[in-house]
């Protein structure tokens, strides 16, 4: 069988149906049905509307026979509310739908060293056609030979096969921008929050942040380190208040910057009066607090689109060579928590 649904009552609709009522031929609905390209939009959309008048899917099950794949692509993802992975996840989903392309999600957990090889091998044995690790989080060196295509996001690739491509979020490249930016106020130096050093995306932002100060022949400030959240970056803020010689913050995260801002209000710092805070992702809320936060947007959507591309291409032309990665957009949103420092009055001898 290869259809599934249809009226209650009645005899399960045919591809034939669907063809007949959107006045197509039954190659053209299965072109449609199985996300192949060259068919015109309208045509696409007489096709579906069909398909959904009549109750009409496809056996997934019965398609997988036919062409030797599943169209299903699997996701190895840390277990985690932050926004970051989970926005690139949900990235990733939409990327993958717009494909024709299903997603199966195994998630790790943080301190997991056999967590990475233990979600792709169980990911292999159901058959997906491809594989997304997007894992933030370094747990030692992975050994593992995986004969589907790989994307690898955000994080070294650390697989053997022929098909692995990785893409970034261009993580370095924003920390560097939202240095640069404070460099550009006139600010002498800029002070980071960093986050935890096992996270990838830290140590991305750290160098980021490294090379734009470096650049500038500028004195490198101590890093100090959170663990992305609020409460961290508070703690943080509370060092960075009592030195009196900090002008400007550049925090690995918007959550940290916030409290960041926070703990140099409650010090009688004023921002950005005082003190200069960046952050980093555009979190929802970073627009609404006090002052309305200065930070890089990622491109979450961008870099899921990217790499869906690349690895959709490695799955249905093996034989092909894929493409060059496009590098993501830079984005920095500038709003009331950066400013140019203070001229301060000279001392008195």
């Amino acid at each position: 069988m290869t259809r599934e649904g249809g009226r209650a009552g009645g005899p399960a609709p045919r591809s034939v149906d669907v063809a007949r009522l959107a006045g197509v031929s039954q190659k053209t609905v299965s072109r449609v049905l199985n996300g192949e390209r060259y068919v015109s939009d309208e045509v696409r959309r007489r096709v579906l509307e069909a398909a959904g008048e009549l109750g009409y899917r496809l056996n997934n099950a019965a398609r997988a026979l036919a062409s030797g794949r599943t169209r299903s692509i699997g996701v190895v993802t840390l277990g985690t509310a932050l926004y970051g992975p989970a926005s690139l996840l949900i990235g990733v989903e939409r990327a993958a739908r717009d494909a024709g392309y299903a997603l199966r999600v195994v998630n790790t957990l943080e301190g997991d060293p056999g967590g990475v090889v233990g979600a792709v091998e169980s990911l292999l044995e159901q058959g997906v056609d491809g594989i997304v690790v997007s894992e933030p989080i370094d747990e030692g060196a992975v050994s593992l030979s995986v004969d589907v295509p790989v994307l690898v996001l955000g994080a070294p690739a650390a697989f053997g096969g022929t098909r692995t491509v990785a893409t970034g979020v261009g993580a370095e490249l924003l920390a560097r921008t939202a240095t640069e930016h404070l460099l550009d106020l006139g600010h002498r130096t800029v002070h980071h929050v960093a986050g935890p050093e096992r996270w990838f995306a830290a140590r991305d932002r750290r160098e980021g942040w490294r090379s734009a100060l470096t650049a500038r022949g500028r004195e490198q400030p101590a890093v100090l380190v959170g663990d992305w959240s609020a409460a961290s970056g508070h703690e943080a803020g509370r060092a960075l208040a009592a030195d009196g010689d900090v002008t400007a913050v550049f925090a690995a995260n918007d959550d940290m910057a916030i409290g960041v801002i926070r703990a140099l209000t409650e010090a009688g710092r004023r921002v950005p009066d005082d003190v200069s805070v960046v952050g980093f992702d555009d979190i929802p809320v970073a627009a609404y607090v006090t002052p309305p936060l200065t930070t890089v947007r990622q491109p979450f959507d961008a870099v899921a689109r990217e790499g869906l591309r690349l690895l959709v291409r490695a799955i249905e032309h093996p034989d092909a060579d894929l493409p060059p990665v496009n590098d993501p957009p830079v984005e920095l949103v500038v709003r009331a928590s950066t400013a140019p420092p203070r001229l301060r009055a000279p001392s008195r001898g």
